[in-house]
């Protein structure tokens, strides 16, 4: 599965999502459109250089989410880190009664097979889910959490530290500076004439 995937999101649901995911500290609209790309002015190059080191620092940072959740949307895969902010926030939930209306929300919004944001997992994952959420615990989305984790770390996250939106924050030039040293090892290597082939 890329996170290139695109997927159709429900407006009546958009409303629910965010108050889902309010306490997690996501403060995105998912409707992209209508609202403007978060300011970044005030993170520093250090700070950003920082989010490269891994993807936990990244995410223990408020405004690492916030800037790789800007790039997911650019990917049409924001349901990926949206999931993941839902977990987190779920698996802090105390009362019995707001944990099953929690674990119902996530359920309808990501896990069932008419989702408006339903993540890639596999069917037997769906299926336990869907059993436990009956019943439900702090870590009845555990497993599906880790798959979502585990695609982001090394699928979305390689991308991320090569983007436009990531590297502008650490004032870095992106592919000119890749083309630079690519011709100048090219020069370097190159045989002068009339002294025979390399062997």
């Amino acid at each position: 599965y890329s996170c290139h995937e695109p997927l159709v999101w429900s407006k009546d649901k958009k409303g629910r999502l965010s108050l889902l995911l309010a306490k997690s500290g996501s403060h995105e609209n998912v409707s992209s459109q209508k609202k403007p790309p978060a300011k970044t002015n005030h993170i520093t190059p250090d700070v950003a250089l920082r989010w490269g080191d891994s993807f936990e620092e990244l995410l223990s940072h408020s405004d690492g989410v916030e800037v790789f959740t800007r790039f997911l949307r650019t990917e049409f895969s924001e349901e990926n880190i949206e999931f993941w902010l839902a977990c987190e926030d779920f698996k802090t939930t105390g009362s019995a009664t707001k944990l099953q209306s929690k674990a119902k929300q996530i359920h309808a919004i990501f896990i069932d097979k008419e989702a408006p944001k339903e993540i890639n997992i596999d069917h037997s994952t769906k299926a336990t889910i869907e059993k436990n959420i009956l019943k439900p615990t702090r870590s009845c989305f555990d497993v599906a959490q880790n798959k979502i984790y585990s695609l982001m770390k090394k699928d979305c996250y390689p991308r991320f530290l090569t983007s436009d939106i990531y590297l502008t924050l650490t004032k870095r030039a992106g592919p000119p500076t890749m083309t630079r040293r690519r011709s100048r090892s090219f020069v370097f290597n190159e045989r002068p004439e009339g002294t025979g082939s390399w062997l």
